[in-house]
């Protein structure tokens, strides 16, 4: 069988590389005994999505290949990263269908491509439930890719609690390449 290709991500805890360094090629639920603070990251392979807390859980910062030399960069709200995990599911077919209301009634959105802003294609920045058929998607709280992201991996969110949002508030959302 053909083994996946290794990933690395680099957390620095000062700005732009500096700093005490941790380096991850695994899932990792508590990070808290590496490093107190993140201020940078360096992605060298792999996606990996970033959590605020521990086990997974509080603010999500999806990362893609690259450098992040201060996480205003990743959209960060502050300098803390507490868990980490791979993202496994990288595709090269995409297709996200977004609903109006709960378990996948009301009016339907089927996209193939990142949407920068929902409201031109939709009627609202709401949906209260996704089908994710190919691929890997972000969701962002926010048009232009701005705001709270919520990683959604193939599967069906029949609630928008489903993919750990406190509201249903999404305006934009794009494929994980």
């Amino acid at each position: 069988p053909l083994q996946p290709a290794p990933r690395r991500i680099i957390f620095y805890e000062d700005k732009n590389f500096q700093g005490h360094s941790f380096e991850c090629n695994s899932d990792c639920p508590e990070l808290n005994t590496h490093f107190s603070r993140c201020n940078s990251v360096r992605v060298e392979s792999g996606a990996w999505v970033l959590y605020e807390r521990p086990n997974y859980l509080g603010y999500q910062y999806i990362l893609t290949k690259g450098e992040y030399p201060d996480h205003q960069r990743w959209m960060g709200y502050n300098d803390t990263v507490r868990s980490c995990r791979i993202i496994r599911n990288i595709s090269s077919v995409f297709r996200i269908r977004v609903y109006e209301r709960p378990d996948f009634s009301g009016q339907m959105l089927e996209c193939t491509e990142d949407l920068r802003d929902l409201a031109d294609h939709w009627h609202r920045h709401e949906v209260q439930s996704a089908q994710v058929l190919d691929g890997t998607w972000v969701f962002f709280e926010l048009p232009n890719f701005h705001g709270r992201q919520y990683l959604l991996e193939k599967g069906e969110y029949r609630r928008f609690t489903e993919w750990a949002a406190m509201n249903p508030k999404v305006g934009s959302f794009r494929r994980v390449v």
